[in-house]
C-alpha cells in the first residue's frame, strides 16, 4: 500500500482542533491500513516524528432516499500524537 493512499484526508472538527493544542492529529485512513503503516506515512509524508497512534473503525450508517435504501461507507480514524516540538500545517500539508 503507497504512503498516499494510508492517509485520506484530515479530520477537522471542534474536538481535533482541541487535540491540535497536545500535539494530536486526527486522520481518515485507509481500513486496511494498520497502526505501524499509518505511523510510517505520517512522518514520512509530513517529515515529524510520531508518539503514539490510536485508531478506531465506525460502521456507516444505513440512509434513505426516498424508496431506496442503501449504506454509507465502513470507514477508519486514527489519532497520531507527535513528539513534542513537531507540528503539522494541516491546511498546507494536505
Amino acid at each position: 500500500m503507497e504512503l498516499h493512499e494510508v492517509i485520506k484526508k484530515p479530520i477537522i472538527t471542534e474536538k481535533s482542533n482541541l487535540g491540535m493544542a497536545n500535539n494530536k492529529y486526527t486522520f481518515a485512513v485507509d481500513l486496511r491500513a494498520n497502526k505501524f503503516q499509518i505511523k510510517k506515512a505520517v512522518e514520512e509524508i509530513f517529515k515529524v516524528k510520531v508518539v503514539d497512534v490510536k485508531t478506531a473503525t465506525y460502521a456507516g450508517k444505513k440512509v434513505r432516499r426516498g424508496a431506496v435504501i442503501g449504506k454509507k461507507s465502513d470507514w477508519k480514524k486514527a489519532v497520531v500524537t507527535l513528539a513534542e516540538g513537531d507540528r503539522i500545517d494541516i491546511i498546507e500539508g494536505v
